[in-house]
């Protein structure tokens, strides 16, 4: 859901040329997230993932590592990266728990193309005021 919502938002922004990457886990999200920076051929990247199991202390650190990881290769490569990543807590797979979700992640998915567009806005004029000398 996040990625059709992401997908459909993000057209509707005239953005195009939208690549999608599968990894198996969340933690291996950064280090994808950080070869694709580094080839220079992104202006942004967006990670979206779903952690359901192992506890409210193992989703918390999970966030956190991936989070943390992914602004470090963000500020490495100086490649706009968004995450998308939840981690519910006590999930379970009843149709109430499955609709929200449902929900919750194609709101999530234009969130992350509002987030992803509006900053790639501001660092192009960032970028030219630089350029410029101005900024």
């Amino acid at each position: 859901e996040c990625r059709i919502a992401f997908l459909g938002e993000i057209e509707a922004r005239h953005i195009t040329n939208v690549d999608l990457f599968e990894v198996p886990g969340s933690f291996e999200i950064p280090l994808h997230a950080q070869i694709l920076a580094k080839t220079r051929r992104y202006t942004a990247i967006v990670a979206a993932g779903l952690v359901v199991d192992g506890g409210i202390y193992r989703h918390e650190f999970v966030a956190d590592t991936v989070i943390k990881a992914l602004m470090d290769v963000q500020l490495r490569t100086e490649v706009p990266i968004f995450s998308a990543v939840l981690t519910p807590q006590q999930f379970h797979e009843s149709a109430a728990h499955l609709d929200f979700f449902r929900r919750h992640f194609a709101l999530k998915g234009v969130e992350v193309a509002e987030a992803c567009a509006n900053t790639l806005l501001s660092l192009e004029r960032l970028r030219g005021q630089v350029a410029a000398g101005i900024a």
